[in-house]
């Protein structure tokens, strides 16, 4: 697995000189020296007009509009029981609209008043994820050349899927991969787990009638038999066939067994690359409209890229891409949070002798070295989130500040009340944690007044907001092909 670029520490050292230890104040000297550093730091505000570039073509509407009716639809759950749109509300950015996921066996509500039973982790951001060379809290999905949009090398998944060489995009391999997670999208009746070193490498589904669908090919990706089932349903449908003629078969609907893999993981990617997201007023400022960000914003953004040294894990040159973060893992000795002890609870069987931690990147890895390790949270558009962290243990941007500023302090004084964690949702060993070692990043305190503090929260939270995922409720479709109902989606004009 990758370790962190050398060239972030050695960034965040030379906007530190160049910043000074503390950000001038007011007026054009403020405005020139922001300008200043985010050329240096290799800003330009233009990552999301890259798009049509990078793709080497234009966004296809047929096939986003055709990816937005199969993210709201719960055909690609097995059970018809959730959507891509579950975990990922319109209302909430296109993110979790809870600190923990709720997957699977949900109560049909997507927000505040979304129940079930708890899943690991919490579900990213969608907006601007075209943009990721590694996906997942874990990095389980990666651009092995390091550019999302470059397959030259193949995308590296985790068995069964292991090397994908046949999509344009990282995002486009991904895209299909939730209806095969049991308990985001598949559950747990009629299959049989046939486990790896690391856990489950692959399913057995069966037909209703006791008899096992085909196993996967050599690749485990195209004959997976629980996409192979998710095709099915699909191509039952003759409105989606329709559809998926509209989008790749120029107008000519689709012969029964015609709707494959590779058509829905292109048509979900396209939509969720048709979500605007990276025009933020840092964006604007970068491209020099220097009234777009306040002056309280400006000094947090000269502390973020200079004095608090934020920049060099939440990066913004290079293989980052302009999404504050560089892809990489790190151990930052955040809380543990895990679904209690109870029937219901859960859908995942945590690690530890306890069953009340997440060992990280070793669940995919199986390298202890690798344990509570994470890859750097992206903080665009985070101030619509209602928590942070891969788990959710933080309820604001301000306390997820505060930790990566003093950690030990941070654990020392948690508490799961203060951070608006759920009452289902119990605290697990931080010690272990601890002693694994915190990245040396973050080892020593980093020392800011409250009124530094203050700036650099307004900075994160209202900087790097583009407010136009404000208005994706308008995407909520009133009905969807398969005629599944579509859930409640509270914060979307729904109680």
């Amino acid at each position: 697995m990758r370790r962190v670029l050398t060239w972030c520490a050695v960034l965040a050292a030379l906007l530190a000189a160049t910043v000074g230890t503390s950000p001038r104040q007011s007026g054009p000297s403020l405005d020139a020296q922001l300008a200043e550093v985010l050329e240096a730091a290799g800003f330009t505000g233009e990552v999301e007009a890259s798009l049509e570039a990078r793709l080497g073509r234009p966004l296809d509407p047929n096939k986003a509009e055709l990816g937005r009716l199969l993210f709201f639809d719960n055909i690609l759950g097995l059970h018809g029981d959730n959507s891509c749109a579950g975990c990922h509300s319109p209302a909430f950015g296109f993110g979790d609209s809870q600190p923990m996921a709720i997957g699977v066996d949900n109560n049909g509500v997507v927000g505040p008043g979304r129940a079930g039973p708890r899943n690991q982790r919490r579900s990213p951001l969608v907006a601007n994820t075209e943009f990721y060379p590694a996906l997942m809290w874990t990095a389980r999905f990666v651009a092995l050349s390091g550019d999302p949009f470059d397959n030259s090398l193949g995308f590296q998944f985790p068995p069964p899927e292991n090397v994908v060489a046949t999509t344009q995009t990282l995002l486009q391999a991904q895209g299909s991969l939730p209806s095969t997670e049991l308990v985001e999208m598949a559950g747990f009746t009629g299959i049989t787990a046939n486990p790896g070193p690391f856990g489950p490498a692959h399913f057995q589904f069966d037909d209703g009638h006791g008899e096992a669908l085909p196993a996967p090919d050599a690749t485990g990706f195209h004959n997976f038999p629980i996409q192979d089932a998710v095709d099915a349903r699909l191509n039952a449908i003759e409105a989606y066939r329709v559809l998926f003629g509209t989008a790749f078969n120029g107008g000519v609907p689709l012969p029964p067994g015609g709707i494959t893999i590779a058509m829905r993981r292109e048509a979900i990617a396209e939509f969720q690359m048709s979500l605007p997201g990276a025009d933020a007023p840092i964006d604007r400022f970068a491209r020099g409209d220097h009234d777009a960000m306040t002056a309280k914003q400006k000094r947090g953004a000269l502390l973020f890229f200079g004095k608090a040294g934020c920049v060099a894990c939440h990066a913004v040159a290079g293989p980052a891409n302009e999404m504050f973060s560089d892809f990489e893992l790190h151990r930052i000795g955040g809380p543990q949070l895990f679904p209690g002890f109870g029937v219901g609870l859960g859908n995942v069987i945590f690690d530890g002798p306890g069953a009340n931690e997440d060992f990280g990147v070793e669940q995919t890895t199986g390298d202890p070295t690798l344990r509570y390790m994470f890859r750097t949270a992206p903080l665009r558009n985070l101030a619509v989130a209602p928590a942070f962290f891969h788990n959710g243990a933080f309820g604001s941007i301000e306390a997820a500040i505060e930790h990566h500023l003093d950690v030990i302090d941070s654990v020392a004084d948690y508490d799961p009340d203060d951070n608006d964690v759920p009452a289902d949702l119990s605290v697990g060993p931080i010690d272990p944690v601890l002693a694994a070692g915190i990245d040396p990043l973050l080892a020593s305190p980093i020392s800011l007044t409250r009124k530094e503090r203050n700036e650099l929260t307004a900075f994160v939270a209202q900087a790097l907001l583009d407010e136009r995922v404000l208005d994706f409720c308008d995407l909520v479709p009133a009905s969807v092909p398969s005629g599944l109902p579509v859930a409640l989606f509270q914060g979307c004009g729904e109680d």
